[in-house]
């Protein structure tokens, strides 16, 4: 059944899940443009790089969309993600102890423990731990697939939201979660269904690339593979839409597709007279 998103302007459905993870890059600051930006209709969502879900929690808060797929590559994000939805209270126990065991040399404990030796929830709540606590909530990984972000010195992190936790579990429920790379949605999405990309950005110079959020990193050949299976998706009738920084290379690949330029503001460079307003692209193949 096809969903309006002119529901989006209607009343919402009871208290609003908020994402649960601060991500890079992550879109809460361009929801508006988005939202302006959505289809006006479509059956089931696909998010194949998920990270904090910002656009699929703002959707879900409304009732829309009935079926949803979210996917990414990173099994740990995965893994937090089916938590959450399957085993909420026991996330939340564990991050109840995390935060009052919370300082810099529990961090670095934490950090250091092979994840393998924990349950589902334990991993899910030492990944939620970590990214509230660590340097500018950045998830980055070694060579070896190991979270090697420093201490973040923040004075009193909310480490446990329970509240929100819960509201999360809740629009979860029936949603499929799978580790899954992007060209999944070549066999997940059906004509009539909506496919939102928010792949690692193309870094804007060859000094501002942040794309470990794996081990095995995303460069112009996995740009030039993503914009193949955006074209393919196009052609199958299926609604898409991506974001990504306002690059050369990215205006190439997505000549022909409707390109709206807006603005964010990133704040991933150390230095803050760096930080600021930067542009960034919108791409649909529809109008």
């Amino acid at each position: 059944m096809m969903l309006q998103t002119a529901q989006l302007v209607s009343q919402k459905t009871g208290v609003a899940p908020r994402p649960f993870l601060k991500w890079a890059g992550g879109k809460g600051q361009l929801l508006p443009d988005l939202i302006a930006r959505l289809p006006e209709c479509f059956a089931a969502y696909h998010e194949p790089h998920v990270g904090s879900g910002a656009l699929f929690f703002t959707l879900a808060s409304h009732g829309v969309p009935s079926q949803a797929y979210l996917s990414d590559v990173n099994p740990a994000l995965i893994d937090t993600y089916l938590a959450v939805r399957d085993q909420v209270e026991d996330v939340i126990a564990i991050l109840k102890k995390h935060q009052k065991k919370h300082d810099r040399d529990y961090y670095y404990l934490v950090r250091a423990i092979d994840p393998s030796r924990l349950t589902l929830a334990g991993r899910a709540a030492r990944i939620i731990y970590l990214n509230k606590t660590c340097y500018n909530g950045l998830y980055r990984e070694n060579k070896r697939g190991q979270f090697n972000v420093p201490f973040g010195r923040y004075t009193n992190p909310t480490i446990c939201d329970a509240a929100n936790l819960r509201n999360v579990s809740r629009v979860l429920q029936g949603v499929d979660i799978a580790q899954r790379g992007y060209a999944s949605a070549l066999d997940c999405a059906r004509p009539g269904d909506f496919v939102y990309f928010d792949p690692p950005y193309q870094p804007l110079s060859a000094t501002s690339s942040f794309t470990a959020y794996n081990r095995n990193g995303f460069g112009e050949d996995d740009q030039r593979r993503l914009r193949d299976v955006f074209a393919q998706l196009a052609e199958r009738s299926v609604r898409v839409m991506l974001s990504n920084s306002d690059t050369p290379l990215i205006h190439e690949l997505y000549v022909g597709f409707t390109i709206d330029r807006v603005y964010a503001t990133r704040s991933i460079n150390s230095k803050s007279n760096r930080r600021g307003k930067i542009a960034e692209l919108i791409i649909r193949n529809y109008g």
